[in-house]
């Protein structure tokens, strides 16, 4: 195989901006640091830390939208001169994609300090446009534990319906057919 003939992979680098927030799909973005101290806290209890470069390969692998707060910081430490942009992690939505036919929605967090100023919302309303335009989309699909919240949150920003039967079941699995479904 040359060269020519690898496959590549089209994961779009896409970009949001809202009131000193950003939203990006460039998961260099995310520091593996942050990420996983996130995933040590028990507010993230479908998660575990993993070993960086493990944390790294799962996030160029996936479509990752990172929610940043962006604050303007002094260049130096004199406090003198410019400014540049640092950005905080505050919220993520990872898709596992082949960006065509499926997606899987996955670790869906904002931080308990940011929530109530509907980012997450607007989490959500990205990944929606991005999966509007996967004209060949059959099905995107998520599971989780918080039938009260979760549910109905998913069943109004991502179109997902539950396909399991009722809240007996531990896990509630959602999916959203696409243009491209064929049942």
């Amino acid at each position: 195989m040359s060269s020519d003939d690898k496959p590549q992979l089209l994961r779009p680098c896409l970009e949001w901006q809202r009131d000193g927030y950003i939203i990006s799909t460039d998961s260099s973005l995310i520091s593996t640091a942050s990420l996983n101290g996130i995933f040590a806290d028990k507010g993230c209890y479908w998660a575990n830390p993993l070993p960086e470069t493990t944390l790294r390969r799962m996030l160029d692998n996936s479509l990752t939208f990172g929610l940043f707060e962006s604050k303007a910081i002094k260049a130096d430490m004199s406090g003198v001169g410019d400014t540049k942009d640092c950005l905080i992690l505050v919220g993520l939505a990872r898709c596992v994609t082949d960006m065509v036919t499926f997606m899987y929605v996955d670790d869906v967090w904002v931080s308990p300090e940011q929530r109530g100023n509907g980012l997450g919302k607007w989490l959500l309303e990205c990944v929606r446009e991005t999966m509007d335009q996967m004209p060949h989309l059959r099905r995107s699909m998520l599971h989780t534990q918080d039938w009260k919240r979760s549910v109905p949150f998913y069943e109004e920003l991502l179109g997902m319906e539950v396909v399991n039967e009722g809240q007996s079941a531990s896990l509630a699995v959602m999916e959203r057919k696409g243009p491209g479904a064929y049942c």
